[in-house]
This record gives C-alpha cells, sequence and structure tokens, in this order.
C-alpha cells in the first residue's frame, strides 16, 4: 500500500450510505492545523489508486506554505466506495511511456474482482455480464440479456437513501429515477457507446481472445456494451458519491466547525469526488461557516448543478442551486477541454439517461462542469490558470479556470480527465483558500 508522504495526514473512510469511521473522525478532530485540506477521489477508484492520487496531489503543499508565518497546514483523503476499471490507464500512475491499451470487450481479473466487490451479492449477475463481453454472440437476444443483468445489477431499492441523490438537476419534468439508457434498446445504445469510443480516439481491438474477431455489425457493438456496462456502474456510483457527500461529507464538517472552530477547511475533488464535496455543501449544518473554499478538478457532473434555473426552462434548476452560498469563499471549477472522458462520452452517456431530457434546447445540456466549467449562474468569471494565480480570485462565489493549457495529458478515450497532479493546480487551492494570505 503506498503511503502519503505528508504530515499531519489523515484517512477518512464512508461507507456507501455516508457513515464514517468512527476513529478516524476522531483522530481529525484531534489535528492542530490551521487549515485543512481534505480531497476526495472520483468513481474509477480502489484505495490504493486514490493514495497514489493523494500523495502525488499533495506534495508540493508544503514547499508551497514553508515560508508562510502562521500556517500549519493539514491533509485528508476521503475514501468512499467506489469501482476501479483497471483497463483505464491514470496518468502520472503508470510507467512512463506505457501504450494506452486498445478497448476490447472482456473484463480483466482485476476489474472483476472490482465489480463483485462494489455490488456485493450479486457475484452471478456480474459473471454472466463478463461471459457474454468473451462470447461477444451475434444475436440481438444477447444483447437483451446484457441489458437486462446491467439493470439487475445497479437496481437500488427504493427504500435506500442513495435513490434520492442521483440527479443533478431538480424539476418536476425529471425526477429522481434510473437512466433511461437501461430501458431503451440495448443493442442501439450499444452501438451509439461504440461510435463514441470511436471518435474519442479509441482504437478496437479485434477481440476479446485469439481467433474472434469482432468485425462489423453486431459483434463490433460489444465494444460498446462494456462501455455501457461502466457507464451504469458510473451512475450507481453517481447515487453513491452524492449520498455520501450529503449524509456523511458535511455533517462531518458541521462536528469539526464545533469541535475545531478555528480550523479553514478547503475542500478538493477529482471527477465524480468533485460531485461528492459540492453535495457535501447541501449537509453542511446551518451556520457552519468553516470551509473556506471548494476546488473541483475535471467535476464529471452537470455543468448546470449550480443554476438557480435551467436554461430554456420554465421551471427547475440545478440540485445544487446556490450551494456556492455555504462556503465562506470560492467554488473554483477548473475545466480542459483535453478531457475527452467529458467531452465525447459523458455527452452521451447523459443524453442517454435522460440526464436533462426536455429541459434545454442545445447541446449544451448535455455538458460536464469538468469540461466548460459552471454554466448558468450569473457572474461567474472565466480565467486562465495563469491568471488566477497572478491575479488572485474573487472571495465568494462560482469561478471557472480554463486548465486546458495544463490538463492534456492521456490516451483515448478518457483524455486528460485524470491529468490533475500539478503543482499550478496545487496552488490553486491555497489562492482560493487564501492561505497565507
Amino acid at each position: 500500500m503506498v503511503d502519503v508522504g505528508v504530515e499531519p495526514y489523515r484517512e477518512v473512510t464512508f461507507d456507501a450510505d455516508g457513515d464514517i469511521d468512527v476513529r478516524q473522525r476522531a483522530r481529525l478532530a484531534e489535528l492542530d492545523v490551521t487549515d485543512l485540506v481534505m480531497f476526495a477521489h472520483g468513481w474509477n477508484n480502489d484505495r490504493g489508486t486514490a493514495n497514489r492520487l493523494y500523495d502525488r496531489f499533495f506534495s508540493p503543499f508544503p514547499g508551497l506554505v514553508a515560508d508562510e508565518p502562521g500556517v500549519r497546514l493539514g491533509y485528508a483523503g476521503i475514501m468512499w466506495p467506489s469501482i476501479r476499471f483497471a483497463d483505464e490507464p491514470i496518468p502520472d500512475f503508470e510507467p512512463r511511456g506505457a501504450v494506452t491499451p486498445r478497448v476490447t470487450p472482456g473484463l480483466d481479473d482485476a476489474t472483476l474482482r472490482a465489480l463483485v466487490q462494489a455490488f456485493p451479492g450479486r457475484e452471478r449477475l456480474v459473471a454472466r455480464l463478463a461471459g457474454l463481453l468473451d462470447e461477444c454472440p451475434a444475436e440481438r437476444t444477447a444483447f437483451d440479456e446484457f441489458g437486462m443483468l446491467i439493470r439487475q445489477l445497479v437496481e437500488e431499492p427504493q427504500d435506500r437513501l442513495a435513490v434520492l441523490f442521483g440527479s443533478d438537476l431538480e424539476s418536476e419534468d425529471h425526477p429522481q429515477s434510473d437512466p433511461v439508457m437501461l430501458y431503451e434498446d440495448t443493442l442501439t445504445v450499444c452501438v451509439g457507446f461504440t461510435d463514441a469510443l470511436e471518435e474519442a480516439g479509441a482504437e478496437m481491438a479485434e477481440g476479446p481472445a485469439p481467433g474472434i474477431s469482432l468485425g462489423g455489425g453486431l459483434k463490433k457493438a460489444w465494444n460498446g456494451a462494456k462501455e455501457l456496462l461502466r457507464q451504469a456502474t458510473y451512475y450507481a456510483m453517481k447515487r453513491r458519491s452524492g449520498a455520501v457527500g450529503r449524509l456523511g461529507l458535511g455533517p462531518l464538517l458541521g462536528e469539526l466547525a464545533r469541535s475545531s472552530p478555528s480550523m479553514r477547511v478547503h475542500l478538493v475533488g477529482h471527477s465524480q469526488g468533485a460531485r461528492l464535496v459540492s453535495f457535501a455543501l447541501r449537509g453542511l449544518p446551518e451556520g457552519a461557516r468553516n470551509v473556506k473554499s471548494v476546488t473541483l478538478l475535471q467535476g464529471a457532473f452537470s455543468h448546470y448543478a449550480f443554476a438557480g434555473r435551467l436554461p430554456h426552462s420554465v421551471r427547475g434548476g440545478g440540485a445544487l442551486s446556490d450551494a456556492q452560498r455555504r462556503i465562506d469563499g470560492p467554488l473554483v471549477a477548473c475545466y480542459s477541454h483535453h478531457d475527452t472522458a467529458l467531452g465525447v462520452i459523458y455527452p452521451l452517456a447523459s443524453r442517454l439517461a435522460g440526464d436533462a431530457a426536455g429541459l434545454i434546447a442545445s447541446h449544451d445540456k448535455w455538458g460536464a462542469i469538468g469540461y466548460d466549467g459552471v454554466q448558468a449562474v450569473t457572474g461567474t468569471p472565466t480565467l486562465t490558470v495563469a491568471q488566477a494565480l497572478r491575479g488572485g480570485m474573487p472571495d465568494r462565489g462560482c469561478v471557472n479556470v480554463d486548465a486546458s493549457a495544463l490538463v492534456r495529458r492521456g490516451g483515448p478515450p478518457a483524455g486528460a480527465h485524470n491529468d490533475v497532479c500539478h503543482a499550478e493546480l496545487a496552488r490553486m487551492v491555497l489562492a482560493a483558500g487564501r492561505v497565507g494570505r
């Protein structure tokens, strides 16, 4: 297991319902620091990968505050039960010069284990899904079965609180529900994902095993079938990230406000971890003002999540409308146009999920906050990284930072989605939180 090489560092672990390890909570409250940076990893992580991310991202911080009198910086890594698809290489963590693997339908052993762990009690479903992806049968009925199995894998009982946190938007036209893509014609959805993978620059392998050629037609669509499985688990983790933020991290921050009133907290989230820390603002008790900044890195949720009103909609707004007002400081959304996971795959998955169906009459309705920043929030400026670090940022409200010149490494289909370990982004967190100013 990789150690996180900064001190003092604390790990904070939540389960799928937002319950926290009580011993970790006590150790966090005992920290004698002026400022605490709390980082939440994204959905495509296991504990080892998250630790490598935290070690790498936090490493510049000690040097950046070494000459700041009176600043005692602490660090916390938020662990929440996500899932790691092991076929997706992550920049900074993979060996230099590693070649991005070609897309294949089959599931590797590590991903199979991760699916079983993420969906306990559904081992038979996972095994059958894996079997279909290995076989790639050229029959429509096989795709129908695949779709049915995915629905059974990711469905949540209606009495689970997690079902309340699956949407980024609030509207009478868009109730909380499972993604529409799980109920559409499975083959059509798989063909759409296959096309999107090719648009994102992914190289398709000929088959999952020697002697099996996918070719065209139905067999080729199994590449998209694997992506459908990935996106279905993504939406299951999306519900979970909202629940952990609202029911777990938010109340924890409220406890810190009472037990350590002078501690200034700075939240950082990557991908769906950005959604987690954002939903934590909804769980922050009334009157708690200890959150001094929130920095979102390649946020994998709707760019309208903070909007008071959705464009071209008579009613309804973002699920986090005005949540930025709970911060005693700015909400900084860093985004990059080199993020093809959010620029190509996310819009298609959102459309197939019905995430904004009928609400907005343009392609922009499918956008992610990590691809083009916060949208439809009046007064939100857009800065480059250089401008933000040179001239500072507003003390309140939403701020978009175009990090495309910096966040640009990564092969298809994810692109630069995971390219977030940069000293400049560490400086961004400190600047947003007015640490040392």
